[in-house]
């Protein structure tokens, strides 16, 4: 019988250095007829999940278990799911409820998504918040039809990577914006123009490839640092999704936005719970099952063990590269 350990954090904190993510053991967790108790094998560590711990959400309640995506086996529930191996997200989990960074986890039915053979536990467990947040964004935006220029602001984060690739599934074409010289981090295949931001006029890139055009769809992973040339580089009638930001205000041309017909969305994932969340994973699962859509790599060197866990965390604060993952 494995161990089954959690973190559990008892209260929020000033900053990352006094973050303290001690190892407890597994808490009495009730389940109702519809709940099942997981096995978590594997859960992805995303910036928000060290913001939650820190007391940044306001949501957020303590005492609790932080982690927001998760995969693993079903340990109990209904005899046929017994040791499937499932995988999912939720904007509750590690916020308003006890969240995935521990060895059992119990989620409503509805929030346990089939893994595809495709992918690995690892994969799965650190795939569901970036591409939920891509898929809220084109269900709120609605999804580019072939043909349409979507332009995404920090391409090579991991929502961008996640939002380029259903992008390029469903035949846009894909501009993607970052802050130096540098390829698109996500699968080779997927065709994305990359943008040096320090280098070149954003919105004149964009204009002078599509004919004049624009961008049809903006999705803008990081707000007011690229507001202003997200704005200039949207088509007539464009949309713009916005779902973080570093400076709540930012200058806005309301004549422009008018007279060009913009649409603004915003998005949050923390409205979704578990179990609809699963709902935009399933979405995508054609997709990953045909080998459409990929996951993230998981490099050995970013999974970390429950009693690393603030090493994790400072990894996934400090913006690694790499998909920050815990194996539990």
């Amino acid at each position: 019988m494995r161990g089954m350990p959690r973190l559990r954090v008892l209260r929020k904190v000033a900053d990352l250095d006094a973050l303290d993510l001690p190892i407890g053991p597994d808490v009495d967790l009730p389940r109702g007829a519809d709940d099942l108790l997981i096995d978590v094998r594997y859960a992805g560590v995303n910036p928000s999940d060290v913001r939650a711990t820190m007391g940044v959400m306001p949501q957020a309640v303590f005492p609790r278990t932080p982690g927001r995506e998760w995969a693993g086996l079903v340990l109990e529930g209904p005899p046929e799911l017994i040791g499937r191996e499932v995988f999912g997200a939720g904007g509750d989990l590690g916020i308003t409820r006890d969240g995935s960074h521990a060895s059992r986890l119990v989620v409503p039915g509805a929030a346990a998504v089939p893994k595809p053979a495709r992918l690995s536990l690892a994969e799965a467990g650190s795939l569901g918040v970036p591409f939920v947040t891509a898929a809220l964004s084109y269900h709120e935006a609605r999804l580019p039809c072939p043909g349409e220029v979507v332009l995404i602001m920090a391409a090579n984060g991991k929502v961008g990577q996640a939002a380029a690739q259903i992008a390029a599934l469903h035949g846009a074409r894909v501009f993607g914006v970052v802050r130096r010289d540098e390829r698109f981090a996500g699968p080779d295949d997927v065709p994305v123009r990359m943008i040096d931001s320090s280098s070149h006029d954003i919105a004149e890139v964009v204009r002078a490839e599509t004919g004049g055009h624009g961008a049809d769809l903006v999705i803008n992973t990081v707000g007011s640092p690229y507001f202003a040339a997200a704005n200039a580089a949207m088509a007539h009638g464009a949309r713009h999704v916005l779902m973080s930001t570093r400076e709540r205000q930012v200058p806005f041309d309301i004549f422009g936005f008018y007279r060009a017909r913009h649409s603004y969305f915003g998005i949050d994932t923390l409205a979704l719970d578990a179990a609809a969340s699963a709902a935009f994973l399933r979405g995508l699962l054609p997709g990953f099952e045909s080998g459409k859509l990929r996951p993230f790599a998981v490099d050995e060197a970013a999974c970390f063990t429950l009693d690393r866990a603030k090493d994790a965390y400072r990894a996934a604060a400090e913006g690694a590269r790499e998909r920050v993952v815990l194996r539990i």
